[in-house]
């Protein structure tokens, strides 16, 4: 039976196993430039099969946090090739996950004081930013109220998506996650809840719902080809002000069907109710499943043990390992030995320098 620890085959990769280091936001890039200390601190973990960044901003616009690496400089290009270097150099693939916040920024990070764009016009109730505060210190502000982008305009940010893509390449990475999940831009095209426009991105239809993140993942893979190309989703996602909406089901459904016929690379499904959301509907990951024919990740309170259980069911094709990764540079072989597992340090996660980023010992450097 399939477990964590054997290989898999992606596109033109042969990973060495099926665990992934999910993205997650670190925000220690200054001036939105990756430094050596990211380098190492990707190495470090570099004993997952796959490794996907933290999210990387496309656009000056497309950021809602400070000091995000982004992909849309020529000194950023250059900045992120030690990174991929150092990870390629122990083994395992890289891919970067391309993100724009849409509404869920600030005033602060977006150039010249504008407004965020979005979907809608409607500002995300109770969400924060990660951005300046009045005494120009970094800390976690209330989400502005977004410009809803006129019809016209939408080319321009696919554009932005596909130019990262290109970047991401010269880079040195092996391929892009679109971030597609947790209320961010993409999302707040898909749910209907948010999206209230009237245009063909609007939400009356499964169709027009769909629409932007297929003309991204279709800007992408014209750029840099398909077996490049995975993306994240989170179904059934209730962070950053999302709500229910009537077809939810067949929205995602539909999307899967979608990104089969093309053959991206993977989805990477966040389960957001390790993180107080309600669980995806009983049954849906397996509708999912049915109608992505691809690799599927999946990542969310994942184990080993729920781990090996769904691969070995073939539910999914690789588990994806967030936080813990934080705190255990040596993850992968921490669980392929049963040696324990350290918590992370929350108050770390975001901003700071090297503690508690890449001064974590391994389990044999500890014993």
């Amino acid at each position: 039976m399939t477990n964590l620890f054997d290989s898999i085959q992606i596109g033109p990769l042969r990973l060495k196993n099926r665990a992934v280091m999910a993205p997650m936001t670190r925000a220690r890039a200054p001036g939105n430039l990756p430094t050596t200390e990211m380098a190492r601190y990707y190495a470090q973990r570099a004993n997952a099969g796959l490794i996907v960044t933290e999210g990387t901003v496309i656009s000056p616009e497309g950021s809602g946090f400070v000091d995000c690496p982004g992909l849309w400089s020529e000194d950023q290009v250059a900045a992120w090739q030690p990174v991929t270097q150092a990870v390629h150099d122990q083994g395992a693939a890289i891919f970067t996950q391309i993100w724009h916040v849409g509404r869920m920024s600030h005033v602060s990070l977006q150039p010249g004081g504008t407004a965020p764009i979005s979907a809608t016009g409607r500002p995300a109730a109770n969400c924060s930013a990660f951005g300046y505060l009045p005494d120009g210190s970094a800390g976690f502000v209330p989400a502005s109220t977004p410009r809803a982008l006129e019809t016209d305009e939408i080319p321009r940010v696919v554009e932005d998506f596909a130019h990262a893509a290109e970047n991401a390449i010269r880079a040195g990475f092996d391929g892009i996650e679109i971030h597609g999940a947790n209320g961010y831009l993409v999302e707040q095209f898909l749910n209907g809840a948010v999206n209230d426009r009237t245009d063909r991105y609007g939400s009356q239809s499964v169709e027009n719902r769909i629409r932007f993140v297929l003309e991204a993942v279709d800007a992408c893979i014209a750029r840099i080809g398909v077996e490049h190309v995975g993306i994240r989703l989170s179904p059934f996602g209730r962070l950053h002000d999302l709500g229910d909406f009537e077809g939810e089901e067949e929205t995602f459904l539909a999307l899967a069907r979608a990104l089969s016929e093309r053959g991206v690379a993977f989805v990477h499904i966040m389960d957001q109710s390790s993180r107080g959301a309600p669980a995806m509907p009983e049954g849906f990951l397996q509708k999912f499943r049915a109608a992505y024919q691809g690799v599927l990740i999946l990542a969310g309170g994942m184990d080993r043990r729920k781990s090996d259980a769904m691969l070995a069911e073939g539910l999914i094709d690789m588990a994806g390992f967030g936080a813990a990764f934080t705190s255990n540079p040596d993850l992968v072989e921490r669980m392929r030995h049963g040696w324990p597992i350290v918590r992370p340090d929350p108050a770390s996660f975001y901003g700071g320098d090297a503690r508690a980023y890449t001064d974590w010992p391994t389990w044999l450097e500890q014993a």
